[in-house]
């Protein structure tokens, strides 16, 4: 179960494990963003700063020397092919899997209250077209930023290295990557820390030029349910919601039955940046795609939320504007609950598709800096 500052809303569910995205800047006015609760800093953890050579990209990391050194601070390192995996393991039974240089956290084991874990995240794993080029890995939770500044440079962090390490099995674990770009002097850090009952995210972004730096992005959490006669949404009354096809992006889910309406053409689908224009919402064709969306459940292409307690039996991909700071995620089949905090992003997107099995949930905002 994922509550919120582990505070149960229901007695007869779990009351451990929150997913927590946090978003602050420097140089950039951007509040922090967080899919629940934060954990206290901890001030009588020690500090490990990896060598210089684990900053360039993950390919270079000496897995042994460093697997040595962060063993004692509950990290794993373990290589496949050209890419590696950082595992964060707590004494409680926590855990999370995070693949770099990608980035991508495919895994979040939370304690439950039967005593054993339950992974919270959806992943999916399959064969590419090129056997050489590895496995797709897709879901999961990912970080997916666009930066541009008043000279039209655009810069995305998809490559990240592992820059320090600190806490400690007892109490949490907290990763640090980083991400730069010379040309435009601007510079990520992506913080995942993992605590007792929470993951939490944490993008950091500095600007160091006299430009203006423009930030767009997205935090893209797939949340794994039983099935849809058994899944709610608790929290979205009230919010103006548009209808939208489901978001391109490199580790997004697109449900087969999506893709296969659409004959899989990109064009039904939405980049980033056209998520921030509702006017285009209305060009669509009703018959066409908001048949292909919700499988002839006719439906406006705008409207406001009734239920405060949605039964997602339907298949939604919905923007949700004037979103709730605070949704939780019911699922009866796996007797546990996500509660999702938004706090600094503007927008909310919400897919579900039975076909998967998984919720993808997105929040964007897009913000500039001076």
């Amino acid at each position: 179960m994922a509550i919120v500052n582990s505070c149960p809303p229901f007695s007869n569910f779990i009351s451990e494990s929150t997913i927590t995205n946090n978003v602050a800047a420097k140089n950039i006015s951007v509040r922090r963003c967080s899919l629940s609760g934060r954990i206290p800093y901890l001030s009588n953890k020690r500090n490990i700063v990896l060598p210089a050579m684990a900053s360039i990209s993950c390919p270079h990391i000496d897995v042994d020397y460093l697997e040595s050194e962060l063993r004692e601070r509950g990290v794993t390192l373990s290589g496949i092919g050209d890419s590696c995996v950082a595992r964060m393991a707590l004494e409680n039974g926590n855990a999370a899997n995070l693949m770099l240089p990608s980035g991508l956290i495919t895994s979040f084991k939370a304690q439950m209250w039967h005593g054993g874990t339950m992974e919270l995240l959806h992943t999916s794993v399959s064969p590419r077209e090129n056997a050489s080029a590895g496995a797709l890995i897709q879901g999961g939770l990912s970080l997916s930023l666009d930066c541009q500044n008043d000279d039209g440079l655009s810069w995305s962090p998809n490559a990240w290295a592992l820059h320090q390490v600190n806490g400690s099995p007892q109490d949490s674990i907290q990763v640090e990557l980083v991400s730069r770009n010379k040309q435009s002097l601007a510079q990520v850090k992506h913080i995942i820390t993992l605590g007792r009952d929470l993951l939490t995210s944490e993008i950091l972004v500095s600007n160091s030029s006299i430009s203006s730096l423009h930030l767009m992005g997205s935090i893209t959490c797939h949340l794994a349910v039983s099935t849809p006669d058994a899944t709610y949404a608790v929290g979205l009354e009230g919010s103006g919601f548009f209808i939208r096809p489901p978001l391109v992006a490199d580790f997004n889910i697109i449900p087969h039955e999506f893709a296969k309406k659409t004959n899989q053409d990109p064009r039904k689908f939405w980049a980033l940046n056209k998520l921030f224009s509702k006017s285009d919402a209305r060009k669509w064709n009703v018959d066409d795609d908001v048949e292909s969306l919700m499988r002839d459940v006719k439906e406006e292409l705008e409207g406001e939320e009734q239920d405060n307690y949605k039964h997602l039996t339907q298949k939604l991909s919905r923007i949700y504007t004037c979103a709730p700071r605070n949704l939780t995620v019911i699922d009866r089949g796996r007797r546990n609950s996500v509660t999702v905090r938004r706090n600094g992003f503007k927008e909310l997107y919400m897919l579900f598709s039975s076909w998967y099995m998984n919720i993808p949930l997105y929040l964007h905002r897009p913000r500039s800096a001076a």
